[in-house]
C-alpha cells in the first residue's frame, strides 16, 4: 500500500509489544476492506511521558491506538474523556484521537461476551466461576454482570487481591462471592461457565489443576490465553463434552470493536482470520 498524505494510522502501545498479533489482525482487515491506513507496533517505555507520546501520535496522523501491558492505567489517566466501561474498570485498552481530544474506552469485556456468544447462547442463566483476579478479570466480571449473569463466583490464589473486585458490580443485579482457591472445584458445582484468567496453563508455566466434574451439562469452559491455543483445560473440556472457547475469540472481537471506533466500519470476524492467526501461532 503506497504512502499518501491522508493515510490514517493506528497501532498498539505496550512494553514489550513485538509479540502482539494485533498488527496481523488489523492490517489484514485494512487490506481486506481497501482502506488507506496502516497499523503499527508502538513500543513505549514505562518511564515515558505517556500523555506526551499520545499527543505526538495524534499529530503524526494516528486516529487511535490499542493499549496493552503495562499502560492500560496510564491510558486511563491520560484520556480527556472516558466511555462508561473504561471509567468503571479504571483501565483503557482503546484510545481514539478525535477533534483534539483523547477518548478512552475498554473493549475487553464486550469482546469476551461476543466470543462466548459465537460458541453458544446458553450461558447467561447459570452461575459462572472465574479463576484469577488480574486486569482481564475486572473486565470479564463487569461484562458478565452486565450480560445478565446473576451468580458469579470468583477464586484467586491470593484471596485479598480478589476481594476488592466485588465493588465493580455493586450497582448491578448480580452477586459475586469470593471463593478460597482450595475450594474452587466445589464452587464449580452447577456452573454453566468457567473462565480461567490466570497464567496457569500457559506455555512454559505451571499447569492449572481443576476438575470439571461439577460443571453443568453443556457448560462453557473458556481459557483466555492463546499460547498455547489448546490448553490442557480446554482439552479436558472437549473430552468431557463441554463447550471449549479459546483465547482467540476475545482477542479478535475486542479488536473488531477498536477497529470500528477508528475507521467507522465493522470488520469481518470470520474463519479466514482465525486460520491466519492459528497459522501465525504455529498451532495445528
Amino acid at each position: 500500500m503506497s504512502e499518501t498524505p491522508d493515510r490514517q494510522r493506528a497501532g498498539i502501545i505496550g512494553w514489550p509489544v513485538s509479540h502482539s498479533r494485533s498488527p496481523l489482525i488489523h492490517n489484514g482487515w485494512i487490506d481486506q476492506l481497501g482502506l488507506n491506513a496502516h497499523y503499527d507496533s508502538c513500543p513505549v517505555s514505562p518511564d515515558a511521558d505517556f500523555r506526551g507520546v499520545l499527543e505526538v501520535m495524534a499529530r503524526a496522523g494516528f486516529v487511535g491506538a490499542n493499549v496493552t501491558i503495562p499502560h492500560k492505567e496510564n491510558a486511563y489517566r491520560a484520556a480527556d474523556r472516558l466511555h462508561p466501561a473504561a471509567e468503571k474498570l479504571g483501565a483503557v485498552n482503546t484510545l481514539h484521537f478525535q477533534d483534539g481530544e483523547i477518548i478512552g474506552s475498554n473493549t475487553d469485556g464486550a469482546g469476551f461476551v461476543a466470543a462466548l456468544d459465537e460458541a453458544t447462547q446458553d450461558w447467561r442463566d447459570k452461575p459462572a466461576l472465574i479463576l484469577g483476579a488480574g486486569g482481564a478479570t475486572r473486565a470479564i466480571l463487569a461484562a458478565l454482570a452486565e450480560a445478565g449473569v446473576k451468580d458469579i463466583r470468583l477464586s484467586n490464589r491470593t484471596r485479598a487481591r480478589a476481594e476488592p473486585l466485588v465493588d465493580l458490580i455493586a450497582d448491578s443485579d448480580a452477586t459475586c462471592r469470593i471463593i478460597d482457591w482450595q475450594a474452587r472445584e466445589d464452587a464449580a458445582e452447577h456452573c454453566g461457565l468457567l473462565v480461567n484468567t490466570t497464567s496457569l496453563g500457559m506455555q512454559g508455566g505451571a499447569a492449572l489443576e481443576m476438575s470439571l466434574d461439577g460443571l453443568a451439562d453443556g457448560a462453557v469452559v473458556n481459557d483466555i490465553v492463546y499460547a498455547p491455543l489448546e490448553t490442557d483445560l480446554l482439552k479436558a473440556a472437549r473430552a468431557a463434552g463441554l463447550v471449549a472457547v479459546d483465547g482467540l475469540g476475545m482477542l479478535i472481537n475486542q479488536a473488531a470493536l477498536s477497529f470500528e471506533t477508528w475507521f467507522g466500519v465493522r470488520p469481518p470476524v470470520d474463519q479466514a482470520l482465525r486460520d491466519r492467526l492459528v497459522a501465525d501461532l504455529g498451532e495445528h
